[in-house]
């Protein structure tokens, strides 16, 4: 891994996602169908092995797999990922599991944390991140993070119904 991240935010604390965080808890949150409503995860069946896979995927990569922890008492709630491609660009990506922790701006401040870091850090010009168009929280973080509407295309079938998803991205100021 290229990259360990200690990123403090107001409310939360990134740092690189470990095969100890692989837990019940955390397992419980991939197969829960109302945290993955909006994810690809909500095709997949995930147990420990399934879990360990594709946390080693990203060992020998350059992209990031990151834990995010409350600030108060160290409590994960969520995760985030990385995908570095060329021309200094990021695709980024959040998972809040905990549902108890849902609406409390915990995401919002992992999301701009990471974006501050990405641009200042690793000098990311570009960033960009998806979501369907279902998705009014993840939309409100990322307009409110001054991510702008790139392209609307294709669609992902949602309890039968077509819905858009939507891309977004933020150049460095």
């Amino acid at each position: 891994m290229t990259n360990k991240i200690n990123i403090k935010g107001e409310k939360v604390a990134l740092s690189n996602f470990q095969e100890i965080d692989i837990t019940d808890k955390y397992l419980s949150w991939l197969n829960d169908p109302e945290v993955v409503q909006y994810s690809r995860q909500r095709f997949i069946d995930h147990d420990f092995l399934s879990s360990k896979k594709y946390f080693e995927s990203f060992t020998e990569s350059k992209n990031l797999f990151i834990s995010i922890k409350l600030l108060k008492d160290n409590q994960m709630i969520g995760t985030m990922t990385v995908y570095f491609s060329t021309h200094n660009t990021a695709d980024v990506g959040i998972l809040i599991g905990d549902k108890s922790q849902w609406g409390k701006g915990y995401g919002k401040d992992a999301w701009n944390s990471l974006l501050m870091w990405l641009e200042n850090e690793l000098n990311i010009v570009k960033i960009t991140a998806g979501t369907l168009a279902s998705n009014i929280g993840m939309l409100n973080v990322m307009k409110e993070s001054g991510m702008s509407l790139e392209a609307k295309k294709n669609h992902e079938t949602i309890d039968s119904k077509s819905i858009d998803i939507l891309y977004f991205y933020r150049f460095k100021n």
